[in-house]
């Protein structure tokens, strides 16, 4: 039956996980967000069965909101909602298919990024090629969300081989070592808008009363346990000294070059480490920012006046606009 503006919210999350429990939670955000909005919405889950989407086009949506960040818990099999959108010709939300081929693996963004002259901290597969007493985070190559990411994953890179090897028995997948950044750390949204895309104001990641001996980064607990001391102790701020303006003005530079050049649409958010000297480098661009009421992204939203709503509006437009200009 076909569904008069019909736009339902796709997730591949379970609940068995903090993070993916917060996709579940987004998304219903989302559906009462574009019910508000006057669309006909609802939750669907997609699984490895992508029947649904059959059932989808049945129904002929006028768009899909695409809040796949994982399937059956893996971040490497996200790709797959919009490849299978994209053979269902229902037309979604955010970057396609090629931008997320692009960012799958965080060692293959960064090749991109240093293709492109965009500074990203140098990093090794299994530790080699730095210093041995150089200290490297080792990270999950593809999991997001801070996943696999805790205080002990900053380590000399003589012990880089021996923490990617048991970090890939305990939480699979492949694992790297990227050069750790001392520094601050700093997120900048990009929302598509009718002019083009719109860098929301920086917000700053704070590290407030953290040990010396505990590195400063946003780690699982951080991001997740929200009854944690690392959660209370990594509060965001949006208030800078008028000395800042000009490294702001680089990462919003640097923020829309990478935007660019990995063909983003929708929303996206790049994170970025400053070390002591001023230097930025690109830590991450993420294609599918947490879009929950209470995250980052809409919290920076709010500084330029826009409320949840319009948030949302904004990007189901863009979506809508990309495909009247392919049509």
């Amino acid at each position: 039956m076909i569904r008069s503006s019909y736009l339902p919210v796709l997730h591949g999350a379970a609940a068995d996980r903090p993070d993916e429990a917060d996709t579940i939670v987004t998304a219903e955000a989302i559906a009462a967000s574009l019910q508000r909005l006057g669309h006909d919405s609802e939750v669907v889950k997609l699984g490895l069965d992508l029947s649904v989407l059959a059932q989808l086009a049945a129904e002929r949506p006028t768009l899909v909101f695409n809040l796949v960040e994982a399937l059956e818990g893996d971040s490497a099999l996200a790709q797959l909602a919009p490849a299978a959108l994209d053979h269902f010709a229902l037309p979604y939300t955010g970057s396609g298919l090629a931008a997320h081929h692009l960012t799958l693996t965080k060692t293959a963004a960064k090749r991109l990024l240093a293709a492109a002259g965009l500074p990203t901290p140098a990093w090794s597969p299994d530790g080699a090629g730095f210093a041995p007493d150089a200290r490297v985070i080792v990270k999950s190559d593809t999991e997001h969300a801070s996943l696999g990411l805790d205080a002990a994953s900053v380590v000399p890179a003589a012990e880089a081989r021996r923490e990617i090897a048991a970090r890939e028995q305990r939480f699979g997948g492949l694992f790297f070592a990227e050069a750790y950044v001392e520094g601050r750390e700093f997120n900048l949204s990009i929302l598509e808008t009718a002019t083009g895309p719109s860098v929301l104001p920086a917000a700053e990641i704070l590290f407030v009363d953290f040990p010396s001996e505990r590195p400063r980064i946003v780690d699982y607990e951080a991001k997740w346990a929200t009854d944690s001391v690392a959660y209370a102790n990594t509060p965001r701020s949006f208030d800078f000294a008028a000395g800042d303006a000009a490294l702001i003005a680089e990462l919003s530079t640097l923020a829309l070059a990478a935007w660019r050049q990995f063909g983003l649409a929708g929303y996206a958010r790049v994170d970025f480490r400053v070390d002591g000297a001023g230097r930025p480098t690109i830590l991450e661009v993420n294609l599918n920012p947490c879009l929950a009421p209470d995250a980052g992204f809409v919290a920076a939203a709010a500084r330029t006046g826009l409320d949840y709503d319009a948030v949302i509006g904004s990007i189901v437009a863009a979506a809508k606009g990309r495909r009247q200009v392919a049509a």
